[in-house]
C-alpha cells in the first residue's frame, strides 16, 4: 500500500514509519524541514516531499502532488507542548483543515489523524468514544473541531475517517519537558532528589512504539472508523510511572512529591476505554 505521513519527523512520525516500512508499505513522508528529515535512517528508504502548512494553497492538488497515496496518515501538529496557546484554534485548525480537505476534494479516500485525550476535558474515570467530549484548553478544542469539521466534509465528499484519540506515551525522542525527561536529566545530573506533583494522578501510558503500531493498524483496517481511543485501557499514577522507570533503569533518586500543583487542564483520574481498539488488533 502507498501511505502518506505528515509530521514525518516528530515522536511519533519516526516510529509510524519504521512501522510501514517493517511491512513492505510504500511511504511518502512529508514534514517541514527537509534538512532535519535526512538526518532519520528511513530517509532513503521513502520518497520525502517538504510542505510548510503555513503556505497552504487552495488551488493546488496535494493529493496528486503526494503520488495519489492510498492512506493518509496525518500526525502533522505545530505549537506543542503549548496547549494553552490560541494559535491551535487560530491558525492551526484552520490550515490542517484546509490541507486534509483538499486532499479528500481531490481523491482521497482513507484519512487517519491524531487526535488527544484532552478533547475529553475535565471527566474523570474509564473514557470511552461516546463520551461526549468537553476541551478545556486551546489545543483539545482545535483538535476536537478538526474532528467535527471533518466529520461534515464527510457529507458532502464521502471518506473513511479514523480519529486515533492518543492518550500518554513515552520513549526515545519524547518531548524534553515530559516527566521522565526531566527525570533522566535529574539522574544524568545526579541530583539530590527530583521535584514533582504528589505523584497520584492516574493516566493512561502506552511506550510510543506501541502506540505507532496501533497507528499504523488503526489505519490500515476498514472495519471500524470514527474516533478510537489509542491507549492501553489501564490506570497507572504519575508516581507509578516514575517508580517503574527507576526500578527497569535499576537506578534510585529522592522523589520529592507535592512540589509542583496539579495542571488545571487536566482532571485528576482518566484513562481510556480501549475496546475498540482490540477489535481493530483482534484481542
Amino acid at each position: 500500500m502507498k501511505v502518506l505521513v505528515t509530521g514525518a519527523t516528530g515522536f511519533i512520525g519516526n516510529y509510524v514509519i519504521a512501522g510501514l516500512l517493517k511491512n513492505n508499505h510504500l511511504v511518502i513522508a512529508t514534514s517541514l524541514d527537509a534538512e532535519k528529515a535526512k538526518e532519520f535512517s528511513w530517509f532513503n528508504k521513502v520518497k520525502y516531499r517538504a510542505l510548510d502548512l503555513s503556505t497552504i494553497k487552495e488551488d493546488l492538488d496535494y493529493f496528486q502532488y503526494f503520488d495519489s497515496p492510498d492512506f493518509v496518515i496525518h500526525l502533522a501538529w505545530e505549537g506543542l507542548p503549548n496547549y494553552q496557546s490560541l494559535f491551535h484554534i487560530e491558525e492551526n485548525l484552520f490550515r490542517h483543515y484546509t490541507f486534509l480537505k483538499n486532499l479528500v476534494v481531490n481523491g482521497a479516500k482513507d484519512i487517519t489523524v491524531t487526535g488527544t485525550c484532552l478533547e475529553y476535558g475535565l471527566q474523570e474515570g474509564k473514557l470511552n468514544e461516546e463520551t461526549v467530549t468537553a476541551p478545556v484548553n486551546s489545543y483539545a478544542v482545535a483538535k476536537d473541531s478538526l474532528r467535527k469539521f471533518l466529520e461534515q466534509l464527510q457529507k458532502q465528499h464521502p471518506f473513511d475517517l479514523k480519529w486515533a484519540r492518543l492518550f500518554y506515551m513515552y520513549g526515545k525522542g519524547q518531548n524534553a519537558n515530559s516527566i521522565l525527561s526531566q527525570l533522566q536529566k535529574a539522574l544524568k545530573r545526579a541530583d539530590s532528589g527530583f521535584k514533582m506533583s504528589k505523584g497520584d494522578q492516574q493516566r493512561d501510558y502506552l511506550p510510543v512504539e506501541t502506540v505507532a503500531e496501533y497507528i499504523v493498524k488503526i489505519a490500515l483496517q476498514k472495519n471500524i472508523s470514527g474516533a478510537i481511543n489509542c491507549c492501553s485501557g489501564i490506570p497507572i499514577t504519575i508516581g507509578g510511572l516514575v517508580e517503574t522507570f527507576l526500578k527497569d533503569k535499576n537506578q534510585s533518586i529522592k522523589l520529592v512529591k507535592g512540589y509542583y500543583p496539579y495542571p488545571q487542564y487536566e482532571p485528576l483520574h482518566f484513562w481510556g476505554d480501549n475496546a475498540k481498539l482490540q477489535k481493530i488488533l483482534g484481542k
